[in-house]
């Protein structure tokens, strides 16, 4: 069997095409793209206005979307924001963080993103105790709430499982980057509120995610490209929270993998101070700065790092939204691209999660730094959204061609915000309000803003909040 939508104009190949029809197998990978074609064959579902490859976001922490609209009453800085972000993964459990990552991924979906990458690190029980550990008596030493019944050994990576759950009911292709966390910051212990973050030394973070890695390959084994909605990846937490000796070990794993790189002054300065160096050159000395390495935020670098970076063709991961909501800065992003470094987008804590919006933020901050208008075409705007995130979460998505998953999303040319704008020239005009479809593996997942099997998305935050124990507008909890 196979399934067919016609759409009258797509992005095919770097341009605009009309009369596209798209076929996809019973996997949900393209078996067919074709261009010219004036009407949609019988069986076909015809979708108006504007087709895109699916949005790629490269960096998601689902549960900070928790955070959104409720840490901005005074101000404050990354560093208290940080504060409150504790307090919500303090809340977590396997059950609710399913719950709360389901909507989040629902809320992706409508806003243009078919894949994600998440960059998990609450691994274990709130005192650090992992899932499906036992004691000496045999008795489980942490119990996930509401799943007593279930035996160590499936419970083991429940945080993780729980993502898995997620994106696959929400129908999002995910790339799980299990996230070693191991120092509270440069030689300083983990916090309490980091306890559940870190796997005591780095021997530990490697056989716990060679573990994972294993058991999700049997649980969620790689077939067709439409099909295959659970990857695994690793990722570096931060200079700050993996120590230098540790990080040559990263090079030993195949597959992508990912760092929170100079994303604060202060992330620079103590790593100066212990280090001599940058933590762009920290990496490098320890030969992980390669084309599987992702850099995300990338905001403070010096000319040597943007030379580093761009010559090991790394890709770089700008999240615009979240790093002008943080106060953060704006990173060089023409100039690690003019250095041969690859640029992708993401949403970060999604202050929105809206897959234009934020692709246009990183046009909006070059053109704010330099002074100059057309810093990226409208071209390379869709490419660090499509082709940029696929290469770096290493998954078959980006381009709508045979032998890539079926994973598009139509926006309207017909809004208030997209009338008149000249073909490509929408991924500066239109936002998530414009996008009438987004299909992931052949499937209809979002249709005029509401998912097709999970239901009214603001449903789904009101279970999610619920979950938590956190009223949705409290004031109270607005200040943590």
């Amino acid at each position: 069997m196979s399934t067919r939508f016609w759409c009258e104009s797509a992005w095919v190949d770097g341009a605009v095409a009309t009369g596209v029809l798209l076929t996809a197998d019973d996997t949900g990978t393209l078996t067919s793209v074709e261009t010219g074609i004036d009407a949609a064959p019988s069986g076909a579902e015809v979708v108006p206005g504007f087709t895109l490859p699916g949005g790629v976001n490269a960096h998601s922490h689902a549960f900070h979307r928790i955070l959104r609209g409720r840490t901005h009453g005074d101000g404050g800085t990354f560093w208290t924001w940080r504060e409150v972000m504790y307090s919500v993964a303090a809340k977590l459990s396997p059950e609710s963080y399913e719950t709360v990552v389901r909507a989040v991924f629902a809320e992706m979906l409508a806003g243009g993103y078919t894949s994600v990458g998440e960059f998990h690190y609450v691994h274990h029980a709130p005192d650090g105790t992992p899932y499906g550990a036992q004691d000496e008596s045999g008795a489980d030493a942490e119990r996930p709430r509401g799943d007593v019944s279930v035996p160590a050994k499936s419970r083991a990576h429940a945080m993780e499982r729980a993502l898995a759950r997620a994106a696959a009911s929400a129908g999002i292709r995910i790339r799980l980057l299990d996230t070693c966390y191991l120092t509270g910051g440069i030689d300083t212990e983990l916090s309490a509120e980091q306890a559940r973050f870190g796997d005591g030394a780095i021997d530990g973070y490697m056989d716990r995610h060679a573990d994972l890695t294993e058991a999700f390959a049997a649980e969620f084994p790689v077939g067709s490209p439409g099909e295959s909605f659970v990857h695994v990846g690793a990722a570096i937490h931060s200079i700050r929270a993996v120590p230098a000796a540790n990080l040559p070990r990263f090079a030993e794993l195949d597959g992508p993998v990912h760092v929170h790189l100079s994303e604060q002054p202060a992330e620079n300065d103590a790593c100066q101070a212990a280090y001599g160096t940058t933590p762009t050159q920290v990496l490098a000395r320890s030969g992980v700065v390669t084309a599987d390495l992702s850099a995300v935020h990338a905001t403070h670098l010096s000319a040597e790092d943007i030379a580093s970076l761009g010559g090991a063709g790394t890709s770089i991961v700008m999240c615009p939204c979240t790093e002008a909501d943080l106060a953060d800065g704006i990173g060089p992003a023409r100039e690690l691209a003019d250095a041969g470094a690859t640029i992708a987008i993401g949403s970060d804590q999604h202050v929105v999660l809206d897959a234009m919006r934020e692709t246009q933020g990183l046009e909006a901050g070059e053109r704010l730094r330099s002074g100059q208008r057309g810093r990226f075409s409208p071209a390379e705007l869709i490419a660090s959204l499509t082709t940029g995130g696929a290469r770096s979460l290493e998954l078959p998505v980006g381009e709508l061609a045979v032998g890539k998953a079926c994973d598009f999303v139509a926006l309207s040319t017909e809004s208030m915000r997209t009338f008149g704008s000249v073909g490509e020239q929408i991924i500066l005009t239109a936002t998530s309000a414009d996008v009438s479809l987004t299909v992931s593996g052949g499937r209809v997942r979002v249709r005029d803003g509401v998912h097709t099997e999970l239901g009214e998305i603001s449903e789904l935050y009101r279970d999610a909040f619920a979950a938590l124990g956190m009223a949705p507008r409290s004031s109270a909890e607005a200040e943590g």
